[in-house]
C-alpha cells in the first residue's frame, strides 16, 4: 500500500520556500507543471515522491499526472543522484554505433548497476532514450556536457577525466 501521507519534515523547509515563491509567482501555475517540475529539480536536486504529491496538491493536479510527467522525461530524477550524472543515449542511432557496449564497460568500471550511484556519491549512470544528437552517435552526457562519437576506450577516459585522473 502506498503511503499517502505528505511527509514534509523529510523535504528541507527552505528548499520548500524557494519552490513556493517561484509557483506563487506563475500567473498559471497548474499549465506550468513542467517549468515547475525542472525549477522543484534544480532546488531540490531530484524529485522524490513526496514532493510530487506536495507540487500536486500546490498545483492542483492529480498526483498520478505529476508522477506520469516526471517518470517519462529522462531529465527528472526521482531518486538523488551523484555529483555527476552520466546518462548513456540509447536512441536507435547510438544504440546502433555501440551505445550499449559502452554503457556496460561504465557500469563494470564504476562497479554500479544501471541507475545507481557509487558509494561515494560521485556517480550515478543511467540510460536514456534519445538526447536528438543523433548525428554523434554515441552519446553520452554528463550532466550538462554533451560527448560525442563516444567508444568504450573513450568512455573510461572521459571517466578518469571527472575522477581527476587526466
Amino acid at each position: 500500500m502506498i503511503d499517502i501521507n505528505l511527509n514534509l519534515n523529510e523535504l528541507d523547509q527552505s528548499l520548500l520556500k524557494k519552490l513556493d515563491n517561484y509557483v506563487d509567482s506563475l500567473e498559471n501555475p497548474e499549465g506550468s507543471l513542467i517549468n515547475i517540475l525542472h525549477r522543484a529539480q534544480k532546488i531540490f536536486g531530484h524529485i522524490p515522491h513526496n514532493l510530487q504529491l506536495y507540487i500536486s496538491r500546490k498545483v492542483n493536479v492529480s498526483a498520478a499526472r505529476v508522477n506520469g510527467v516526471v517518470s517519462f522525461y529522462s531529465y527528472f530524477n526521482e531518486e538523488k543522484t551523484g555529483d555527476y550524472l552520466i546518462s548513456v543515449c540509447m536512441g536507435t542511432a547510438c544504440y546502433v554505433k555501440g551505445a550499449e557496449k559502452v554503457l556496460h564497460k561504465l557500469l563494470e568500471e564504476l562497479d554500479i548497476e544501471q541507475g545507481k550511484t557509487t558509494e561515494d556519491g560521485k556517480f550515478t549512470i543511467k540510460d536514456v532514450r534519445c538526447i536528438g544528437a543523433c548525428g554523434l552517435a554515441p552519446v553520452v552526457t554528463i550532466n550538462e556536457d554533451v560527448f560525442g562519437h563516444i567508444t568504450k576506450v573513450s568512455a573510461l577516459e572521459l571517466l578518469d577525466s571527472y575522477r581527476g585522473e587526466k
